[in-house]
């Protein structure tokens, strides 16, 4: 046993005293289940699982910490109820919303951040990485870290829209459906239904081999895709606030449907269909990722990152973890997303803590 293990749980084990004498219970449960599981790890791999079991807890506490900072900073710099709201928020969302923020920065800002263009050639093939090309280069030469840079704006960016173009769809005939109710109504749930039966990812890939990849037929065909769900939760929460007796009193003073939709529905729907936004984002999100990764998505040279892990896929072969790298840029905003879901979901239930 050498200093580097006695060091590592004596600060475990005096951090968890710590923690039960000033009767934190959090960090003290925090801190003696590391303390644990670092025991039978380190029995299990020895010196190298307590160096990964170090690091891990280091990353997360490098995570807490920026939550942390972000939330406050947040606080600061807005308004009185929204200040309010966001101390309350839990450390995740806060992650979240600083994930966000940074990949919202680096898709704004791409041609500023990255050193090369994102199809432009300036080494060979899989070259390594050096103090020009932070992570190397892919299989045509171009500076890997500039193509994921310009795919935050590329990937993030297509996906979003579409999100909005399902929103405006799936909202639109949702609220018109709730309202009008009758034969309309009925016409519209045995169409989603319809729809709605058929794989999404399956459906996709039968639309693109008809209409071809182009990129506002992608768009277009990924917020038809998805706009049936978001009818599906409007014309549910619309459903419930049409009910209601201000709806009738509305209507009795001879107000129009779309009057009724604009001053009295869709204010009283928001919150769900915030939440719902976030969540119908995720899922375009990875079927964008999905679609160019099997070629029939946002199509080359313009930087994508489903593409980037099918195009340098070769590299696994050789321990190189390059290709892994848009793919985590894809997960950890999915996460980062959820997250702030998660919270703004808990918010609009009206549960407390």
């Amino acid at each position: 046993m050498n200093y580097f293990v006695i060091v590592y749980y004596a600060l475990l084990i005096g951090g968890s005293c710590l923690a039960a004498y000033f009767k934190r219970r959090e960090i003290f449960l925090a801190l003696f289940s590391l303390t644990l599981a670092s025991f039978v790890m380190g029995i299990v791999g020895g010196q190298d699982a307590l160096w990964a079991v170090s690091i891990a807890a280091g990353l997360l506490a490098l995570a807490a910490g920026t939550a942390y900072a972000f939330r406050e900073f947040l606080v600061i710099i807005s308004g009185t109820e929204t200040a309010k709201a966001l101390r309350t928020a839990p450390l995740t969302a806060s992650f979240g919303m600083f994930v966000i923020f940074t990949y919202a920065v680096l898709g704004i800002f791409a041609p500023v951040i990255a050193p090369f263009g994102e199809a432009e050639v300036i080494s060979q093939s899989f070259a390594p990485a050096d103090e020009n090309m932070l992570l190397g280069a892919d299989q045509l030469g171009r500076d890997l870290f500039s193509r994921i840079v310009y795919g935050a704006r590329n990937t993030v960016g297509l996906a979003l829209v579409a999100t909005m173009i399902a929103f405006v769809i799936g909202v639109l005939l949702g609220m018109v459906a709730a309202v009008k109710g009758g034969w309309f109504d009925q016409l519209m749930g045995r169409i989603i239904d319809v729809v709605m039966s058929i794989p999404g990812l399956i459906f996709a890939l039968l639309l693109l081999s008809i209409f071809g990849t182009n990129l506002i037929i992608l768009v277009i065909i990924i917020g038809l895709i998805y706009a049936p769900r978001v009818f599906r939760l409007t014309r549910a929460v619309a459903g419930n606030v049409v009910v209601m007796d201000y709806i009738e009193a509305a209507s009795l003073r001879g107000e129009g449907m779309w009057y009724l939709i604009r001053k009295e529905i869709l204010p009283n729907s928001t919150a769900p269909l915030i939440a719902e936004f976030g969540l119908e984002f995720c899922f375009v999100f990875l079927l964008v990722a999905g679609l160019s990764f099997l070629g029939l998505g946002i199509q080359p040279p313009t930087a994508d990152w489903g593409s980037m892990v099918r195009e340098n896929a070769t590299l696994i072969s050789f321990g190189e973890i390059t290709p892994l790298i848009p793919a985590a840029a894809i997960a950890l905003l999915t996460v980062a997303v959820n997250f702030v879901v998660d919270w703004m979901l808990f918010r609009s239930s009206g549960l407390k803590e």
